[in-house]
C-alpha cells in the first residue's frame, strides 16, 4: 500500500475510533482490542485488504513502536503526577523490577524445559512477554496527585509505565547469548542493568523537576499561562528521551521519570498554594 493509502486508513481508523468512542466506552472491550480486532480482520488471514511486511519494512516499524511506546509512556505519566520519594512508590517499584525479574525467570526456564529453547531465546522470551502494556495501564482512571489514589490502580499503572525500562536489560542479555552482540557479562550488569535504570530514572526526574520549576517560575513571577500542555509535553519527552540514549541509559525510564517529575512539581506547588 502506497503511503497515501496508509494516510487515507490510519485517518478513517482514528477519526472513526474517536467517534465511536461513547459507544465502545459502554463495552467491556478496551481500545487496544479494538485495534487489534479491526487488524486481524483486514489482514491478510481475513479480508486481506492490509498486507503489511514486517521484514521488509522492519527499521520503519521499529521507530513506529518506539514512538507509540513513548507517547504511552507520556500518557501514563501524565495520569499519576507523584513525587518519586513518596511511599506509594513501593509497590510499582516491586511489581516492576522484582516480580518482573522472577516472571523472566519463570518464563526462561519453561522455554528451556518445554520448548526445549537455548538460554539466551529462553531469556528474551521471558523479557518479552514478561511486562505488561502500558497502552493498556493508561486506561487505569488514576487522579493526578490525589493524596488517596486506588491502590490497585496506581500499582498497575505505575508498572505498566516503569516495566519496559526494566525489561531492558534482559532483552539485551538474551541477544548476547544468542549472539546478535557482543555480550560482557561485567558491562551488562553496571551498565545495561544498573546504570540503564538508575541513570535512567535520575536524568528524567532531573529534566522533569528542571522544566516543572520553570513552568511554575514563569506562571508565578511573571504571569505566563505556561502550562504543561502537549508541545511542552512532547518536547519534554524528546529530551529525556535523546538525553538518555546519549548517557548510555534507559530512554524509557527517563520519559516516564520526566512527566511524572514535572508533573509533581506542579502538584506540590498548588498545595503549597492552596
Amino acid at each position: 500500500m502506497s503511503l497515501a493509502g496508509w494516510s487515507l486508513f490510519v485517518g478513517v481508523l482514528l477519526v472513526s475510533m474517536v467517534l465511536a468512542s461513547t459507544l465502545l466506552g459502554r463495552l467491556p472491550l478496551s481500545s487496544a482490542m479494538v485495534y487489534l480486532a479491526l487488524g486481524w480482520v483486514l489482514g491478510p488471514d481475513s479480508a486481506n485488504v492490509l498486507r503489511p511486511d514486517p521484514l521488509a519494512h522492519a527499521s520503519v516499524l521499529e521507530r513506529l513502536a518506539e514512538g507509540a511506546l513513548l507517547i504511552s509512556l507520556f500518557a501514563v505519566g501524565m495520569r499519576l503526577g507523584v513525587p518519586l520519594r513518596d511511599p506509594r512508590w513501593r509497590l510499582p517499584l516491586r511489581l516492576a523490577f522484582v516480580s518482573m525479574a522472577a516472571m523472566v525467570a519463570m518464563v526462561a526456564a519453561i522455554g528451556m524445559w518445554l520448548l526445549e529453547l537455548p538460554l539466551g531465546a529462553a531469556i528474551l522470551l521471558g523479557a518479552i512477554l514478561a511486562p505488561t502494556d502500558p497502552v493498556l495501564a493508561s486506561g487505569i482512571h488514576v487522579e493526578a496527585g490525589s493524596s488517596r489514589p486506588d491502590r490497585l490502580g496506581f500499582g498497575l499503572a505505575g508498572e505498566g509505565g516503569l516495566n519496559d525500562g526494566a525489561a531492558f536489560p534482559f532483552v539485551m542479555l538474551g541477544l548476547g547469548l544468542m549472539g546478535a552482540h557482543e555480550l560482557e557479562l561485567v558491562r551488562w550488569w553496571f551498565v545495561d542493568l544498573l546504570w540503564a535504570t538508575v541513570g535512567g530514572v535520575a536524568i528524567g526526574a532531573a529534566l522533569g523537576a528542571a522544566t516543572g520549576r520553570l513552568v511554575v517560575y514563569l506562571r508565578c513571577r511573571h504571569g505566563e499561562a505556561v502550562g504543561l500542555n502537549e508541545f511542552l509535553g512532547l518536547g519534554l519527552v524528546c529530551m529525556a528521551y535523546g538525553v538518555a540514549q546519549f548517557c548510555a541509559a534507559s530512554g524509557f525510564l527517563a520519559v516516564f521519570a520526566a512527566v511524572m517529575g514535572a508533573l509533581a512539581v506542579r502538584v506540590l506547588r498548588q498545595r503549597l498554594i492552596d
